[in-house]
Order: C-alpha cells, then sequence, then structure tokens
C-alpha cells in the first residue's frame, strides 16, 4: 500500500461588500487580500470573483473569494498570528459586511 499523502489545510473565505460599496471600495479590499499574500506560510493563494456560472446551488453574491493552501494546520495558524493578518483585519475591515469561512483538511490527489 503507497504512503498517504500528508494532510494539508484550506481556508477559504468569502467576503460580502455592503450594496453600497463603491468600485475605489472594492478596489481597497482587493488590495488587502493582495498584501496577504506576503504571509510566508501560504503554499498556494488565489483571489476570485464570481463566476458566470448560473445554476441554483451556486452563491454569487459574494465580492472576492480567499483560497489559501497549507502545508498543516500549524501552518495556516501561523498565518493566523501573523501581523500581516492582523493589519489586514484592522485596515480592510470596513469594506466588507459579511465574511463566511470555510476551513477544511485532507490529503491532496
Amino acid at each position: 500500500m503507497p504512503p498517504s499523502a500528508p494532510d494539508v489545510f484550506v481556508h477559504h473565505v468569502l467576503f460580502y461588500t455592503p450594496a453600497t460599496a463603491s468600485d475605489a471600495d472594492r478596489a481597497q479590499l482587493l488590495e488587502g487580500l493582495q498584501l496577504l499574500r506576503g504571509i510566508p506560510s501560504i503554499k498556494l493563494a488565489h483571489i476570485g470573483t464570481p463566476a458566470a456560472t448560473d445554476r441554483s446551488v451556486i452563491d454569487r453574491t459574494y465580492t472576492y473569494s480567499w483560497l489559501c493552501f497549507f502545508e498543516s494546520a500549524a501552518a495556516e495558524l501561523n498565518y493566523q498570528q501573523h501581523p500581516l493578518h492582523d493589519e489586514f483585519r484592522r485596515q480592510y475591515a470596513s469594506y466588507w459586511e459579511k465574511v463566511v469561512i470555510y476551513d477544511a483538511v485532507g490529503p491532496m490527489s
């Protein structure tokens, strides 16, 4: 039996901006997300916007998706405690009205 792949930690955050948010507000939030990429424990990061898919099970009401992969839960905790993450929450929290977070662990395939 081949050795099992180590678990990775996936952190997926959906940011919802207020209906009154301007293009400048959304640009500021995007700027903040790009700063988070500087946290060393992130193996891979993706910033996205809703795709143009249209099925009843798809939520397209969020503004930005922030998806990161970490080698372990400990690496993700390091991200959570990193000064850039603290700065992001302090400086950019006014640009969202709701955040939904999905954390998951499992092997990559």
